[in-house]
């Protein structure tokens, strides 16, 4: 627990009522932060977390908006800073794989859909929380990119597999950036976490066990996982750590 270190804190949570990032929600509310939950399409989750955490007597609010596009990603972190009175913490979980497409019948739009998503939302999102972030010394980033940005991902994800590559350079490089406003900038590159509707969409069950029966110590990841790993990069606890990204995957992968 690291309640000394979240408690009173501010965080909006992109996408932040549907896996992985309900989870990342669940996590900050148990210790001790107010939360701004954003959601696309999952009000019922967003709306049952702000009872969890008001329950707790903590400050919560639940967004909705569709963060690929610039007035609404504004309209999140006015609306944020509005009910929570400051930002101290952004987590830039939103991003999706779509659809799988090869190249050869990929359409330019499918493209710019994909980035949008994954990447233009983040970037979004970001520059309207800086100014924010930046009124506290320790406040913080972490970006959710993925195993995906590492290795290339699977036949059909090379959109997917680009934006989370791109998002560990855009990690590095924020933190240059935002190091002299003190605000820390990391990323976690999840690999396989099975029980979200992300695998349960976009990866067969074969696949699943394909992949498992790869990894080392023998099980897929879950969402709270990938959690505690961005609830510690979030908290100050570690304030020397910047524009790093925390590999999650069971040891498929490391460098």
């Amino acid at each position: 627990m690291m309640k000394n270190k979240i408690t009173g804190k501010n965080v909006l949570i992109t996408a932040g009522a549907q896996g992985i990032g309900e989870s990342i929600t669940k996590h900050f509310i148990d210790n001790g932060a107010n939360v701004a939950i954003h959601y696309f399409s999952s009000s019922d989750t967003a709306n049952k977390l702000v009872e969890y955490a008001t329950g707790k007597g903590q400050k919560a609010v639940a967004i909705s908006g569709d963060l690929t596009k610039e007035t609404d990603a504004n309209a999140l972190v006015e609306k944020t800073v509005g009910a929570l009175g400051g930002l101290n913490i952004l987590i830039n979980n939103a991003g999706s794989l779509v659809a799988r497409n090869l190249l050869s019948e990929m359409e330019t739009e499918f493209w710019h859909k994909v980035m949008d998503i994954n990447l233009t939302s983040m970037m979004l999102v970001t520059r309207a929380a800086s100014s924010f972030l930046a009124k506290n010394k320790d406040s913080s980033i972490v970006n959710l990119a993925s195993l995906a940005g590492r290795k290339g991902g699977h036949p059909g994800s090379l959109a997917y597999a680009t934006s989370k590559g791109a998002i560990l350079t855009f990690t590095r490089a924020l933190a240059t950036e935002f190091g002299p406003q003190g605000t820390r900038v990391n990323a976690v590159a999840p690999g396989l976490i099975l029980g979200t509707s992300f695998h349960n969409t976009h990866t067969t069950k074969e696949s699943a066990a394909a992949t498992t029966a790869g990894i080392p110590i023998q099980r897929a990841g879950n969402a709270d996982d990938v959690a505690r790993a961005v609830l510690y990069l979030a908290s100050e606890y570690n304030g020397f750590i910047t524009g790093a990204t925390l590999d999650i995957n069971g040891g498929v992968y490391n460098m």
